[in-house]
């Protein structure tokens, strides 16, 4: 990520304006509070995973940041934000709820509304900048979850923290094209705990049931997409529901079970191959969940154009 303010590069008395603007630029208006005698010692960083923006802070000096109803009707762009406790306990407060966090745990907030974000000592955070449409969540599920904890210890977000960690600190190391591929599986991975974590607050409606029982249904087969055999048994076990159901879930996004797994694996596939490496292209296919060589060969080249070699060619001298 591109360092946007380091402190220690600038004079003492120039450090608080530098920072105000840069919080400013990074994250959108905000009102900025701080001990005006506190020394003020951080760094910001600030890079872009596909369309979701990814920033870091560290600060060991207490302060907060606002959002305002004043600010907001000046400027109100429509975004959920994430935050991630990296180290440190930064507090999260939005719709009458505060959050403590500590590391490990994220937090998500609708920028379009008043909150705050403040912290109390030395902490190091995450913050991931995700537009509206791009959270698949069910009606009213963000607005119950605004400033709640949600822990790494079990379902999806025991996925979705490490990840998080990773792409924060590997974001440049990543080809445009993997990086929009995995801004995805970043944003279907928070859209599915926060869902499996309203499910636990509140109560949701039929359709937002089965929202998010396919938003987990999508993150089961996305750990499992190395297993040969995954099929729509063992997908509707799991989920204690019936293969029939299952059948329907997937008609709802206009497509089958079988379609998705199988564009999910040339996807993952396709990235392998971008990417270089000393695997070959049948091994790249096996770890995905496709052994039989011609048959990846054949449905390679009718989704990307040209087969799997040529694709790995053409990739290289770009």
């Amino acid at each position: 990520m591109a360092v946007l303010i380091r402190t220690s590069d600038l004079p003492a008395e120039r450090r608080l304006d530098a920072w105000r603007t840069v919080v400013c630029d990074t994250l959108g208006p905000l009102d900025f509070r701080i001990d005006p005698d506190a020394p003020l010692r951080g760094e910001i960083e600030a890079g872009q995973l596909g369309s979701v923006g990814v920033g870091r802070v560290r600060t060991s000096t207490p302060h907060s940041v606002h959002r305002t109803r004043g600010l907001i009707r000046r400027d109100g762009p429509e975004l959920y934000r994430v935050v991630l406790a990296m180290a440190g306990s930064p507090r999260l407060t939005q719709d009458g709820r505060s959050a403590q966090l500590s590391r490990g745990e994220f937090a998500i907030y609708d920028f379009s509304r008043p909150y705050e974000l403040a912290y109390d000592s030395a902490v190091q955070l995450a913050v991931f900048s995700l537009p509206r449409d791009l959270l698949t969540l069910p009606g009213g599920a963000v607005d119950a979850l605004t400033a709640v904890p949600i822990t790494a210890e079990s379902g999806t977000a025991a996925l979705a923290v490490p990840l998080l960690h990773r792409v924060t600190a590997d974001i440049e190391t990543y080809r445009p094209d993997s990086a929009a591929r995995l801004s995805t599986v970043v944003t279907d991975l928070i859209s599915t705990a926060v869902a499996e974590r309203a499910e636990q607050v509140r109560s949701l409606s039929p359709d937002s049931r089965q929202r998010v029982l396919l938003l987990k249904i999508r993150a089961f087969i996305e750990q499992r997409l190395g297993q040969a055999d995954l099929d729509p048994a063992t997908i509707a076990d799991a989920h204690h529901i019936s293969v029939r159901y299952l059948h329907r879930l997937f008609e709802s996004e206009s497509t089958t079970v079988a379609a998705w797994i199988r564009q999910r694996r040339l996807e993952r596939c396709r990235a392998e191959l971008a990417a270089g490496g000393t695997r070959s292209v049948s091994e790249i296919a096996s770890r995905w969940g496709l052994p039989d060589s011609a048959h990846f060969s054949r449905v390679f080249k009718r989704a990307y154009g040209m087969p799997p070699a040529e694709y790995r060619r053409a990739s290289a001298v770009r």
